[in-house]
């Protein structure tokens, strides 16, 4: 049976605002109270109860799913489902579903007199987010204040996790295991380490564009498929998205490469990057930035992409020599100034040589990423450089290092390890989740953070940003693994590299997978 949301108590969050000011005027006090609800439980009744007997009207604003943060998969409940348990409350006058991440927006439609929160917010530096903080601001700014409730509390999160089956079971087991021996205190503690990094990115500019399709049957006249296109987006990819990573943890992030004159590639660029990352771009009139276009269907239930066709636009010769120089001049002065050097060589020109030779002798501490790709297939080894203090890898890029299909890839990640003198390393392993491994040989095993996948492209790269910086911080296998795997599960859930992760939603993804 479908549950009907009662139209009476329903509200729409464009057109709220007239509803409220009527009941302002009539000197009406109002309360609300902002959450996702996600799990109704004795605890939010008691928490609803206790607000409305703060005023006169109890407004209950619910996140729309699209913008929660708590990683893939949550909420549980749809948005109606959660709606429908909310409204059917006596306690409660009126319900909204707010479009945003933040209450900031739903604030300012109401206009409470009182701001609601569980007695766990009345701690505001314990908000990961730092969003509690803005929104007591704004509440505050339109004459009204924040009130905590002191009821029973319980946690939706723990419930669902414990109670519901949610999680994959390989998933479950370690998120327990993993929650007795790291607290959520000593996760958030590790990530905060992260703002003491300087970080120097180095490697290949990638413009990745996203041509939506429909398939409507194949060509009369041959077999290729006929196709009505949607829209087209263009993100930023390669070495940009992993800075662009990056400059949510650390203190400093400096990108540094080179791109070509396209006007379109400057627009771009000028659109998409704030002043939290630092710019080091040398504009070579002879070269031409890396452009991979990918033809798209969303396709099932879960709305994931299916790449029909793809295309790519490179100079396979690089950089010319005057400008090779220059370039190579730079990154030397970069290098003397940073704690951490990120290096990501797609094999599409710009890492020769020269440029591997300069980075092994003078960066202080490197993270490697070599990566094998239809541009570069078995031409872009990471055997081919001799030192890396920590690096990422995928499966089939091991085994061709060493020309070995079938063999054992514990003693492959070994071999690298060996080759590379690396004090960590990991070997990704996509819905298996990761192998890691650190100089004494102690392995660590990690499952995927989430089954749902709307679009790989980015996910390695989203591992690869998170596992550098916590191998700089030479923090325990175990937490760097995971904290990686989350980023990467983040990255699997956006097309290609429309938005970085960012520290908020990492950290907010994790509680989520440790309360239990």
């Amino acid at each position: 049976m479908k549950l009907a949301i009662s139209t009476e108590k329903s509200l729409d969050f464009e057109t709220c605002a007239e509803v409220f000011a009527i009941y302002r005027e009539q000197g009406r006090k109002i309360v609300l109270c902002n959450g996702v609800f996600d799990l109704l439980h004795p605890g939010h009744i008691a928490h609803l109860q206790a607000a409305k007997a703060m005023g006169d009207l109890l407004v209950v604003s619910l996140t729309a799913t699209p913008y929660i943060n708590r990683g893939p998969g949550r909420p549980i409940f749809s948005d109606e489902l959660r709606l429908s348990s909310i409204a059917a409350l006596a306690c409660v006058d009126y319900v909204i579903l707010t479009p945003a991440v933040t209450a900031l927006e739903v604030i300012e439609k109401v206009r409470p007199h009182i701001y609601c929160k569980g007695d766990e917010y009345a701690q505001t530096e314990k908000d990961v987010t730092h969003n509690i903080d803005k929104e007591i601001a704004q509440v505050r700014a339109y004459g009204g204040d924040i009130r905590y409730t002191q009821e029973i509390t319980f946690s939706s999160t723990r419930l669902i996790n414990n109670y519901l089956d949610v999680l994959p079971s390989d998933l479950k087991d370690y998120a327990s295991d993993f929650s007795q021996k790291y607290s959520f205190e000593q996760i958030t503690d590790a990530v905060d380490a992260m703002q003491h990094l300087n970080v120097l990115v180095l490697g290949d500019i990638i413009i990745d564009e996203f041509v939506h399709c429909t398939v409507q049957g194949l060509t009369s006249k041959g077999r290729a498929p006929s196709t009505r296109f949607l829209k087209k987006e263009q993100h930023l990819g390669g070495v940009f998205a992993i800075a662009r990573h990056l400059s949510s943890f650390a203190k400093s992030v400096t990108l540094a490469s080179a791109i070509g004159s396209e006007p379109d590639v400057h627009r771009l660029i000028a659109n998409h990057v704030n002043g939290s990352l630092h710019l080091n771009l040398q504009c070579a009139e002879n070269y031409s930035t890396v452009t991979k276009r990918r033809y798209i269907e969303q396709q099932g239930a879960t709305k994931g992409y299916t790449q029909l066709f793809a295309i790519n636009s490179m100079n396979e010769e690089g950089l010319i020599p005057q400008e090779r120089q220059k370039l190579l001049d730079s990154w030397e002065k970069l290098l003397k100034n940073c704690d951490l050097v990120v290096l990501a060589d797609y094999g599409h020109g710009l890492i020769d040589a020269s440029a591997i030779e300069l980075i092994q002798n003078q960066a202080p501490f490197l993270a490697l990423n070599c990566q094998t790709n239809s541009a570069n297939y078995g031409y872009n080894l990471i055997s081919k450089y001799q030192r890396a203090d920590s690096f990422c890898i995928d499966e089939q890029e091991i085994r061709l290092a060493f020309s070995n299909r079938h063999g054992n890839r514990d003693e492959l990640l070994k071999r690298l390890q060996y080759h590379l003198g690396a004090q960590q390393g990991w070997l990704t392993l996509g819905a298996a989740g990761s192998l890691a491994i650190q100089a004494n040989g102690e392995m660590e095993v990690t499952p995927a953070m989430t089954q749902q996948v709307k679009d790989t492209t980015g996910a390695g790269d989203a591992f690869f940003a998170l596992a550098s910086l916590s191998a700089k911080l030479d923090l325990p296998l175990q937490l760097g693994s995971f904290l990686g795997n989350l980023a990467g599960a983040i990255a699997a859930n956006i097309l290609g590299n429309e938005k970085p992760v960012e520290k908020g939603r990492l950290l907010k993804f994790a509680k989520t997978i440790c309360t239990f």
